[in-house]
């Protein structure tokens, strides 16, 4: 395990300001990399982990998102719960579009309950049912309906 070079790091903050904005600092203070993948690690937790070499290691602390072969940072659902937390923009859906949504396909302007305001296209979003636990997250889009010329939001 190896602490993140720079490269790296602006990474890894770029896809996480997305989500979070001026919360980021609530949840990422030293992440470190483990075979291309990005632990969250507390500092005192480390330090303990000193003890057991690099070999023997395979994994501490919460995977937060993994870098691909071309360099790109994308999130895991382990991360979730912090992005939770500490989201800049929320999406609520509406029971009859929770299932689609958990399917992996997209989800329309009707199938959302509540959203916070000032979304943006191109937004990171956290996207609850209405009960309050984290589903997923995804980005925000606009698309326009040539039949209505009206602007459908899509998360």
């Amino acid at each position: 395990m190896r602490p993140l070079d720079e490269t790296e790091t602006t990474a890894v903050f770029e896809k996480l300001f997305k989500f979070t904005g001026n919360n980021l600092k609530n949840i990422v203070e030293n992440p470190s990399l483990h075979k291309n993948k990005v632990y969250y690690v507390s500092e005192s937790l480390v330090k303990r982990a000193t003890n057991i070499s690099r070999t023997q290691l395979v994994s501490i602390g919460t995977c937060i998102g993994r870098f691909t072969h071309g360099g790109s940072f994308h999130l895991t659902v382990q991360c979730l719960s912090s992005l939770a937390s500490n989201a800049k923009h929320k999406v609520w859906l509406k029971p009859t579009s929770e299932m689609s949504f958990l399917y992996g396909n997209h989800v329309l302007k009707g199938g959302l309950g509540r959203i916070t305001e000032n979304i943006v296209p191109s937004d990171g979003v956290v996207v609850f049912p209405m009960s309050d636990v984290p589903l997923g997250s995804g980005i925000a889009t606009t698309t326009k309906s040539e039949k209505d010329d009206q602007k459908t939001t899509t998360v």
